[in-house]
């Protein structure tokens, strides 16, 4: 059996949901055409039909809800592409950061950023850790194609020093996240993770959302998508 195929959630944080966008990919695609083909990176708001899509009980929110719950709801989401002429290389890291409305002080939440005209905001890492993170593939993402990769069980060790990254990654190894246009993968929002420019870039579109199941504390409020 393929690797990629044998991923747990419960052990490695992350798990492959072999073909789980397929029913919708059409709907995702026309949801989502209206937006420049050529960037990078577009960090999503305020599109009415892609929230059902998102819903706990939509196509792809189902697969958040198997993990969070029905309560799982869409808080942040970016559409990736890299092609032969936005191809890049992404270094181990945490993701650290939520999407909210409006600055407030609140304790243990910061420092503050602006991305792409919308507020961020790092928060204590216990609510990251009850988190997850997934990617609806639009594309296929073979090795030359700059998949994803983990290393597994790194989302146990709690925070994780930029200057302890590359011996975290040495400790837990390393796994591919090798895709299939319709397959969503899902993580623990917290794992490390990296991707390699692709080495034959093809276009790789990959949604990415962020989900969460609770309120933020202190009046803050999630931007949602």
């Amino acid at each position: 059996m393929d690797d990629h195929l044998t991923f747990d959630f419960t052990i490695d944080g992350a798990q492959l949901f072999k073909g789980a966008l397929k029913p919708c990919i059409s709907k995702l695609e026309a949801t989502l055409a209206n937006l420049p083909p050529d960037d990078a990176g577009i960090r999503i708001s305020g599109i009415e039909a892609l929230r059902p899509l998102l819903a706990a009980s939509g196509c792809i929110g189902a697969v958040a809800a198997s993990i969070l719950g029905d309560q799982a709801k869409a808080v942040r989401a970016v559409l990736f592409n890299k092609s032969p002429e936005t191809n890049w290389s992404l270094a181990w890291h945490q993701d650290r950061t939520i999407c909210v409305k409006d600055k407030r002080d609140v304790n243990g939440f910061g420092p503050w950023t602006f991305k792409s005209g919308l507020l961020h905001v790092a928060p204590p890492f216990e609510l990251l850790a009850r988190m997850v993170t997934l990617r609806a593939h639009l594309d296929d993402v073979p090795t030359t194609n700059a998949p994803l990769l983990i290393a597994p069980g790194s989302h146990k060790r709690g925070r994780i020093p930029v200057n302890e990254v590359d011996q975290m990654v040495q400790s837990c190894g390393t796994k591919v996240c090798l895709a299939e246009a319709g397959d969503i993968w899902l993580y623990a929002t917290p794992i490390l993770h990296a991707s390699e420019a692709a080495s034959s870039p093809n276009k790789r579109r990959v949604l990415q959302v962020d989900f969460a199941a609770e309120e933020l504390a202190g009046g803050l409020e999630w931007h949602g998508v």
